[in-house]
This record gives C-alpha cells, sequence and structure tokens, in this order.
C-alpha cells in the first residue's frame, strides 16, 4: 500500500515508446543503441531491422493481416493503444516493401496522403472526430494511388465511433506479455541467463499482475541491468507510476469522468460494475461543482464504451452468482487486472491531489446514508486505506463526523471503518476506540467505539472486555443511562465470546462474573446473546464450543446455571434452551451436546425440576407438538 523509492530509467535495449498523447499510450521496441526519439518523414531501415529482432508474431493475427494488407493496400488497423499496434503496423509494412516506410502526422486525412513509389506509409493515431471523420470513399480513393505506386499505407486508431461501419477494421491483438518479456531478455542476455531470471519470484510475480507491453519493455530492461532491488521493487513502481499518470494534470476536463470512475472502481473492486458506474457518476458530479458550488454542467447521460472504459482503466469484466434476498442473481462484475490498483491508487487520490478531497468527502459521506449494505461496506474500507496513508485527516474529515452524526446508518458505518482501518494496518485505532469506549456514554462516539470494540477484540480480548466493563460501572453510576450504549456492551461481549478469541473472552467474563453489578449483568448478558446465535439446521456456536472445547464446558454451565436461577436472567436463559432444544429435533449433534449439558445444569433438586419442567411443557416449532428430542432429554437428566 505504500512505496518509498525511484526508478532511475531504462539503461539496457533501446526502448521506443511511452508516448502519452491525450489518454493513448503507445507502446514500440527495438534492440540496440538507437535513440529514442520519434521519427519524422523516413523510418530508418536500421530501425526496423531491430524492432524486428525483438518483434513476435506467436499469437497474433500478423499472418492474416499481412496477406490482407498485401492484396488490399490499406488497412485501417483498430487496437487499444498500449497493445504495440504501432510496432505491428510498422512490422506489416517493413514485409510488403524494401523497407522503405515513412510516418505520417496523424492529423493528416487519407485523401492527402501521397504516396511514393514502393514505400509503405504510416498513420499512427489518425484523428478522426465529429467532423473529420473516416469514410469508405477516402480509403478506397487511397487504395486507388496506392495500387499505381505499388505502395502501401497503415493507419492505426482506437474502435472509435467516428469510422464509417462499412470499412472493415482489421483489428490487432498483442502477444502474450510473458513471451515479449522473454524475447527481450534472451536477446539480451542469452537463453541461459534469460531462463534463470524468468524463474526468479519477482518475475512470476511480475507476470501474475497481468502488467501490458509497455511495463514488459521496460522490465526486460530492468532485468538486463541486473540489479537486484530494482528488479524486485519494479513491479509496484510502475503500478505507482501508472496511478500517477492516471491522475496527472493537462487532461482535458472530458476525462473527469473517467478519473471518477477509476476512483469509484477502486471503492468498488470486484463489484457489479453497473453499481460502480452509478455512484462513479455521482462523485463526477461532486467532482465537477468542486471549486465552483454554483456550477450546473450536466452529467453526460451517455459516455465512454464500456469497453474502453475497462481497458483504460486496466481492469476486466468477468460474470459472478451474486446472492441476493430473492436468490442468486448473475451480475457482471468488474475488477482491476492487479489486486493493489485500489490500495495505490486510494493513496494517490487523497495524499497527492488534496484538492479532490471536498468533492471526496461528500461523496463518502453518500456511501456511507446508502440503503444498500454492500455500499457502507465498500465505503468504510475506502475510509479504512484513507486512514491508514492518513490517520489524521481522516479522523477529522471523515471518521469523527460520521461517528457524531445523526444518520444511524453513517454512525454504523464509521463503526466498521475504524474495524478496517485497524484491519489494514493504520496507527493508534485501539487507542482511539479505548478512549471513546471509556469517555463520557453521553457523546455519541461512545456508542461507535464500544461496538468497534467487539469487532477488533479478537486480537486484544482482554483489553476490550475491560474498557467494555469500564463504560458499564460508568452507565450503572449516570441518573439516566443511555439505553443505546448499554444494549451495544452486550452485543459486544457477545461478540469476543463468538470471534476466534472465545476461550479467553469467556475466561474474562467469568473472572469478573462476581465483580460489580453492571459488570455481573453485561457478562450474563452477553453471554445470553451469544447463545441466541444459530440456526434451526446446524449447532448453535456456543453449544458448538462445549462439543469441541472441553476447557469451555465448566465456564459454559456456570453462566447458564447462574442465568436460569436469577430472574432478571431466566426468561432469556430458558428461551436459550428450548430453542436449542427444537435444533436438536433435526440435528443429531445438537441433541448429543445437549445430552451431556443439561444433567451438569441439573445439579440440585430445584434445577433439576426447573429443567424437566421445560423439557414436559416445551412447544414444538410454530407451536407444534412437543418435540421428541425432549421426552429423551428428559430422560438423561433423570438416569
Amino acid at each position: 500500500m505504500r512505496f518509498d523509492g525511484t526508478n532511475s530509467g531504462v539503461n539496457a535495449a533501446q526502448v521506443i515508446g511511452d508516448i502519452v498523447t491525450g489518454d493513448k499510450t503507445e507502446i514500440h521496441y527495438t534492440l540496440g543503441g538507437l535513440g529514442a526519439d520519434q521519427v519524422a518523414g523516413e523510418v530508418p531501415p536500421e530501425s526496423l531491422d531491430r524492432m524486428a529482432e525483438g518483434f513476435i508474431t506467436e499469437g497474433t493475427p500478423f499472418e492474416a493481416l499481412l496477406a490482407r494488407l498485401r492484396h488490399e493496400h490499406v488497412l485501417v488497423l483498430a487496437g487499444h493503444p498500449d497493445t504495440g499496434r504501432r510496432t505491428a503496423a510498422l512490422m506489416l509494412l517493413r514485409r510488403v516493401t524494401a523497407g522503405e516506410v515513412h510516418e505520417v502526422d496523424r492529423d493528416t486525412r487519407p485523401d492527402e496522403i501521397v504516396p511514393g513509389e514502393g514505400r509503405g506509409h504510416l498513420v499512427c493515431d489518425l484523428s478522426t472526430s465529429r467532423t473529420q471523420p473516416l469514410r469508405e470513399a477516402q480509403l478506397l480513393s487511397l487504395r486507388d494511388r496506392l495500387r499505381k505506386k505499388n505502395a502501401y499505407a497503415v493507419l492505426t486508431t482506437d474502435h472509435s465511433p467516428y469510422i464509417e461501419d462499412t470499412i472493415g477494421l482489421a483489428v490487432w491483438t498483442p502477444p502474450a506479455v510473458e513471451a515479449v518479456l522473454r524475447r527481450l531478455v534472451t536477446y539480451a542476455l542469452g537463453e541461459a541467463d534469460a531462463e534463470r531470471l524468468m524463474a526468479r519470484p519477482a518475475v512470476t510475480d511480475f507476470l501474475s499482475r497481468r502488467h501490458g507491453l509497455r511495463e514488459a519493455v521496460q522490465y526486460a530492461a530492468v532485468l538486463a541491468s541486473g540489479d537486484p532491488s530494482r528488479i524486485e521493487r519494479f513491479s509496484l513502481e510502475s503500478l505507482e507510476r501508472q496511478v500517477q499518470e492516471w491522475f496527472a494534470e493537462g487532461e482535458a476536463p472530458r476525462h473527469l469522468r473517467e478519473k471518477a470512475f477509476l476512483i469509484a472502481l477502486a471503492a468498488f473492486d470486484q463489484g457489479p460494475y453497473a453499481l460502480t458506474a452509478e455512484l462513479s457518476d455521482s462523485l463526477y458530479g461532486h467532482l465537477l461543482s468542486t471549486g465552483d458550488r454554483k456550477h450546473n454542467e450536466p452529467i453526460p447521460v451517455f459516455g465512454t464504451h464500456i469497453g474502453k472504459r475497462i481497458h483504460l482503466a486496466q481492469a476486466e469484466l468477468y460474470p459472478y452468482d451474486e446472492e441476493t434476498e430473492w436468490g442468486p442473481v448473475r451480475q457482471r462484475y468488474a475488477r482491476f487486472l492487479d489486486n493493489r490498483t485500489s490500495l495505490v491508487l486510494l493513496n494517490e487520490v487523497w495524499t497527492g491531489h488534496p484538492a479532490a478531497r471536498p468533492a471526496l468527502i461528500d461523496w463518502l459521506d453518500d456511501l456511507a446514508a446508502d440503503g444498500r449494505p454492500f455500499v457502507r461496506t465498500r465505503a468504510a474500507a475506502t475510509v479504512g486505506v484513507l486512514a491508514y496513508n492518513d490517520l489524521p485527516s481522516t479522523m477529522a474529515l471523515i471518521i469523527e463526523p460520521w461517528a457524531v452524526s445523526r444518520s444511524a446508518a453513517q454512525r454504523t458505518t464509521a463503526v466498521s471503518a475504524l474495524a478496517l482501518a485497524h484491519r489494514v494496518g493504520a496507527p493508534n485505532i485501539p487507542r482511539i476506540i479505548d478512549e471513546w469506549s471509556t469517555g463520557d456514554g453521553s457523546d455519541p462516539r461512545c456508542w461507535v467505539a464500544v461496538r468497534a470494540q467487539g469487532l477488533i477484540g479478537q486480537e486484544r480480548p482482554v483489553e476490550s472486555l475491560a474498557a467494555l466493563r469500564a463504560q458499564a460501572r460508568r452507565q450503572h453510576a449516570e441518573e439516566a443511562p443511555d439505553e443505546q450504549v448499554i444494549e451495544e456492551l452486550s452485543h459486544s461481549v457477545a461478540v469476543l465470546l463468538l470471534s476466534p478469541a472465545a476461550d479467553r473472552a469467556l475466561a474474562e467474563v467469568l473472572r469478573t462474573l462476581d465483580d460489580h453489578p453492571s459488570v455481573h449483568r453485561l457478562g450474563l448478558n452477553g453471554f445470553l446473546e451469544a447463545c441466541s446465535h444459530g440456526s434451526d439446521r446446524s449447532v448453535p456456536p456456543v453449544l458448538d464450543r462445549y462439543l469441541r472445547s472441553p476447557n469451555a464446558v465448566p465456564g459454559i454451565v456456570r453462566l447458564l446455571r447462574t442465568a436460569l436461577a436469577e430472574r432478571p436472567f431466566n426468561p432469556a436463559a430458558e428461551a436459550t434452551l428450548c430453542d436449542w432444544i427444537r435444533s436438536a429435533e433435526q440435528d443429531a449433534d445438537t441433541e448429543r451436546a445437549l445430552a451431556s449439558l443439561l444433567p451438569l445444569l441439573a445439579a440440585s433438586p430445584r434445577e433439576t425440576a426447573r429443567l424437566t419442567h421445560l423439557l414436559d411443557t416445551i412447544d414444538g416449532i410454530d407451536g407444534g407438538p412437543r418435540p421428541a428430542a425432549a421426552a429423551r432429554l428428559r430422560e438423561e437428566i433423570l438416569a
């Protein structure tokens, strides 16, 4: 999530490319010592020769395109900007001519190209627009002129709505990144050293991240340099550079919508695409008003094509069966190709572009109050990442305002944000939670912190339970205790008793059971709430722990006997036992646990009478007949 370092550049093999024009990035490469500047006019033959040495046709439509170019003399080569389409165009022209290839300015119209005898002509990133579309008649005219001169032309372009649909585009797909990297390293170092380098864990990790051809060309030079530290850190550095390019100044205002989509995708990575796109437009609206609260520019109803948007974000779409309240629904989800992108991107936006903070905060406020739990959870996760990178600002600008908000949804999201910030390693979160949860019980932040204690307490059950007990005593001393805080105290104890730290939490509850009355009440209420968790067709969690952890048996028995014997807790304790008995009717493991537990609860004649009466009078599920399991369990008690 955080990286400090510099990239000292490419120093082995020539790299021609990394040419950023608007939102387009072209990759083309050669090997050797030629300069890296774009050539104007004729492309030097030696440059083409060196480019050919590193060019890979396997896994590409190159041969089919070559045959088509020989026949038609002109191709419109369409492909995404970072797929090496310019290199492919130059290689096509080199093969069909004697090696004389001229590059033509991108603003040159097809009908303005003057063919040279036997030459190849390249128009890279052909400029098209609403007022200057590419029409089939222009290509037909150019083809006639090219045939007369035995010349050829390739026009490269991105997918565009301003190309007449009667034009048969030649679609370029690039070779595999691994094949390109292996070819370049082999050329620079030889096969033996190349195989050794390709087997390094850092290279394997690089390839698993699904970097593009541009990064593969750069990485080949880094591998050839032999610098271990650069080899190890290149993947993360290249990701950070890519994210910085996405948000660099100088972009046209129309790209603001796509920047909003990138931020939204970082927040909703591996989430439904439709939801991400919806909420990205909401963020776009906030960004539009940044610096101008009277700004009324409408959000465009239709924007970038989904395929182009996903590609530019270096992401992918995939099908996923989402569980909904109506059952599983097939959805189209979106995710970054590199799972580190979300963390790097959010850090870049929050710390590198502070002018975007007001809009981002307003957007997160909206998400935190959204009616969809998934949206609120992702808002909390996003704020957790921001807190990791900049805790003071995130606390002051987002988490504390949520914690004191009148919106219950925002307060709950503040709880999740604190817990998730702690999970990703943000500093001082337990200290903040302890201070809030032991402070003034009327402070809205107290409720937030008490609830958060249950979520982070599995790592520190002793400290969390101590803080919960302190607040319980404080509430007991109040003339008008806060019932919401008291209820949340019990809920957090229950969460701890159901967590992986359950044994330690149970020991703490037992140790303080005879403490202050408020602590006694807190321990029993929390235990009974934990007992209430479960389903009709599986062993309830507390009962399951009784089966699996012999050390927990005495504590569970003591708490249940205490709750059954005390009037304030008896109804809840008996209701818990009834639920367990009904579950035993459908689950043999639950019945087996109860057959062992109930005799231990009947340690005196009075307790035996209470339990047998309960087993004699219990109703079945939905008020049905007495469960047969109740009779069998009664026999176990009386045996």
